[in-house]
């Protein structure tokens, strides 16, 4: 229950974030956007008469946040796009301060940015996950002087802005990631005006002693370089978290560009921030006095963070049990520009599932995650996307530290945040000639030197550098049981012998690919084609569809029904493990990338335990009945339309349940009640076998935890005729909803029967009217897809009478339905 509070408490604070400055603006609409380069800027705002060659090329009107690459990501048929593109608009700039600042504050942009006011250059940055600021103040101010201003923008300031994604091997993260490195204004802009004196930054330190009953928080202020010499008041308030004051302090400071100290709180046994109860303090400070007073506010968290030497995590000094999973910045239709809603539904659905803890992989993301991350309860890893491809040259590890620095820097406040991550896969060379491991060890130190520089109470890590794990407190070594190497039985045999290896060892990625739809009745063939007792450590190649030894994640079935097991096993085994500090599943969501292109969905790594669009997989409830506390229940199966087998045959069902005891009922048959035992494999002890009637079946579970029913239903077709190969394809419109139409194409062997097993290549096409929604990055919305159990659906715009839709499969006849 408490999850779920807090879940409802963050609902009633949607509207609540730090403020940027005194006042702020997103810059949502209004915008244009061209995907080329241009000539130079005065291409952006040169006078355009209506047809004449000015008026090439041609913008689009977008909204921001806004994507280079929301389409052509996971387009099957071309590289995705990396180059420049240019935005503009016009502001109406109304800055009510005299002598104030007039900002624009970015978000994040990838990944090279240049703005320009009319025809000047007023900024750049290079980097596409930090925040950055650039005054626009004198340069406004001297437009605004020019006849162009009144006579050709009335009275507007024309704003340009040009990124580009281009490929850089003196930048980081690496082409070589496996990700994509996205172009343009994906995250928020905000227009700012400050007054005179205005902070850059609020710093607000809040520690606790081990016990949990001495608290103290200092706060400091960061001026920027603009501000003048002089004196101004100010005031610093401390709120807890039901919003009552509980400390004030006034005083009079000397203005100054840097850091002051305004002061420092003791506070007695502080309520403690925790996954359970994330309790926020709140830091108001303001400088100066009435109309022209500057006020910011922060969020605190009170709380004691260890991880033992050879041992687990302490939190507050009790043992937590991190449970994680990682989040990459990308979204079916958008890629990385997803909106404050989608980000926050997307959070609420990792701690519906029970996560305590998240691996940002792998750079500095969006304030409104770690925003959330605070008021959610969940512990953070963080880090810079310094990404295989070894080391470059100086400008290359110069804008690692700055990265490093300003992720600190802009992040230090939030009490979700237990370790900064230096580097991923350090060990992967390959984008310069020269792979020098002791370059490699000198800049690991360099770097983690230099976080523990800025932030000494915060842990330093990496992941999959072998060479470097004595460098970082913490090392997390790869271990892929049962998927890139060995089988899921080896987990925990395997992880205690890396866990001996290493000071501090925490395991982030595991898991395995899974085809959405895709289900299978004997989803642990593969592992015999493996070897056991060879470790399950990943290596180079394995990542590889082509080649090397079997593994399951080349002769697997890439079902979900498999990975069910993988992750069941896993978890069961860590409850197992009291010298673990914990793990984190890899990833929560399907994304998109280029090095994956034959992928049962092309370009995108699948797995996610929910789809590119938040469509949960049937791991999604392993995982809950694990790791929640609300009663739950689910039957294996949700999305298997068809089960196939003998007549009479006995097959499993599974129930993934955190309750005590279920009773299962098949075509309302009931077959007992079950108990349930975390170590009885799979589904806990809660998985019977028993007999289907050919044809429609209904199966039901009725769960209970104490005086609490939970119930799950879930119909099937059972087939029990056998199969050949597929020689035949069809296609049909099965449903018509909110003005889109689903088609479904199925594959059948000679006689007529569903080849359930299939796994062909099917691809969609349209003509006339009408628009495919594809290059979505799910199983039912790329154009070019495996079959999952022998289908596939697509889903489009359709016009009736002025509609066709196709799709053809290697070696079988095309099909088109007119619809």
């Amino acid at each position: 229950m408490r999850s779920k509070q807090v879940i409802v408490a963050l609902l009633l604070l949607l509207g609540l974030h730090p403020a940027f400055g005194q006042r702020s603006q997103r810059l949502i609409t209004k915008w244009e956007f061209v995907r080329q380069d241009l000539g130079g800027v005065w291409e952006a705002v040169r006078p355009v008469g209506a047809g004449n060659p000015e008026s090439v090329p041609l913008w689009e009107r977008v909204t921001l946040p806004h994507c280079f690459n929301a389409q052509d990501a996971v387009d099957p048929s071309v590289n995705y796009y990396q180059g420049p593109g240019w935005y503009r608009t016009q502001l109406a700039v109304q800055n009510p301060y005299a002598g104030g600042r007039t900002l624009l504050h970015f978000e994040g942009a990838g990944q090279k940015t240049e703005v320009y006011l009319y025809t000047t250059k007023v900024g750049s940055h290079v980097g596409g996950y930090d925040e950055w600021t650039v005054d626009l103040t004198q340069a406004i101010a001297d437009f605004q002087k020019t006849d162009v201003y009144q006579k050709q923008f009335k009275g507007q300031i024309p704003l340009s802005i040009r990124c580009d994604n281009t490929r850089d091997l003196e930048m980081i993260p690496s082409d070589l990631s496996d990700f994509n490195l996205y172009g343009g204004l994906y995250r928020y802009v905000n227009l700012q005006y400050q007054p005179a004196v205005a902070l850059s930054s609020l710093v607000a330190k809040a520690e606790v002693d081990k016990a949990g009953k001495a608290g103290m928080l200092t706060v400091k202020a960061v001026f920027p370089e603009t501000v003048g010499s002089g004196s101004a008041p100010y005031q610093v308030r401390l709120l807890d978290p039901r919003g009552k004051q509980v400390a004030q302090f006034k005083g009079s400071l000397t203005t100054k560009q840097g850091e002051v100290e305004l002061h420092r709180f003791a506070v007695k046994a502080p309520r403690l921030w925790s996954p359970d109860r994330p309790q926020l303090y709140t830091v108001q400070v303001t400088v100066g006095s009435g109309a022209e007073a500057y006020q910011q506010s922060e969020k605190v968290g009170f709380r004691h963070i260890e991880f033992v030497e050879k041992g687990p995590f302490m939190l507050n000094g009790q043992r937590l049990l991190l449970r994680g999973t990682h989040r990459h910045e990308d979204h079916a239709s958008v890629a990385a520009a997803m909106t404050e809603p989608q980000i926050r539904q997307e959070m609420v659905l990792m701690k519906r599932m029970g996560v305590n803890f998240i691996r940002l992989g792998h750079y500095q993301q969006s304030r409104l995650v770690l925003n959330l991350c605070d008021s959610l309860g969940i512990t953070v890893w963080e880090e810079i996307p310094w990404c295989r491809g070894g080391l470059g040259g100086p400008v290359y590890q110069a804008q690692a530290k700055g990265m490093l620095r300003n992720m600190i820097q802009q992040h230090f406040n939030h009490p979700s945040i237990i370790i900064w991550g230096l580097g991923n896969e350090n060990d992967w060379p390959g984008d310069f000639p020269e792979f020098d491991k002791q370059k490699i060890r000198a800049f690991m130190t360099e770097l983690n030197d230099l976080s523990h520089q800025l932030d000494a109470s915060r842990y330093t890590a990496i992941r999959r550098c072998d060479f470097c794990k004595d460098i970082v407190d913490v090392y997390s070594p790869s271990i892929w049981a049962g998927w890139y190497r060995g089988i899921y039985t080896e987990y925990k045999e395997t992880s205690r012998k890396e866990f001996e290896g290493v000071k501090r060892f925490l395991h982030v990625e595991w898991g395995g690919d899974s085809h959405a739809g895709r289900h299978s009745e004997t989803p642990d063939n593969a592992l015999a084609k493996i070897t056991a007792g060879k470790g399950a450590d990943e290596r180079a190649g394995d990542a590889s569809l082509f080649g090397g030894s079997a593994r399951v994640s080349k002769d697997g079935d890439w079902s979900e029904t498999y990975l069910c097991n993988l992750v069941d096993w896993h978890l069961k085994e860590q409850e197992t493990m009291p010298w673990l500090s914990g793990t984190a599943y890899w990833p929560f969501k399907d994304f998109s990338t280029p090095v994956r292109p034959d992928n049962p969905v092309p370009y995108m790594n699948q797995k996610g335990v929910v789809e590119r669009d938040f469509t949960p997989k049937e791991a999604y409830y392993v995982f809950q009945s694990y790791w929640t506390q609300q009663p739950m229940a689910h039957i294996y199966g949700h999305s298997w339309p068809v089960r196939w087998g003998d007549e009479g045959e006995l097959k499993m069902v599974k129930v993934y349940s955190n309750c005590e005891q279920a009773e299962l009922f098949v075509n309302g048959k009931s077959y007992g009640v079950k108990q349930r035992n975390s170590q009885d494999f799979p589904a806990a002890g809660l998985h019977w076998n028993v007999p289907f009637a050919a044809g429609q079946n209904q199966v039901r579970v009725v769960a209970k935890q104490g005086k609490q029913t939970v119930q799950d239903e879930i119909s099937f077709r059972y087939q029990t005729q056998k199969w050949d190969k597929p020689t035949k394809l069809t296609l049909e419109k099965v449903a018509d909803t909110q003005g889109l139409t689903t088609v479904e194409a199925k594959l059948y062997d000679a006689q007529g029967v569903q080849c359930l097993d299939a796994a062909s290549w099917l691809e969609f096409s349209l003509a006339g009217a009408g628009k495919l929604l594809d290059n979505l990055g799910t199983s039912s919305g790329s154009r070019k897809v495996q079959a999952y159990n022998g289908r596939a659906i697509i889903r489009l715009q359709a016009t009736p009478g002025q509609t066709s839709v196709a799709v053809q499969s290697p070696g079988l006849p095309a099909v088109v339905l007119n619809l």
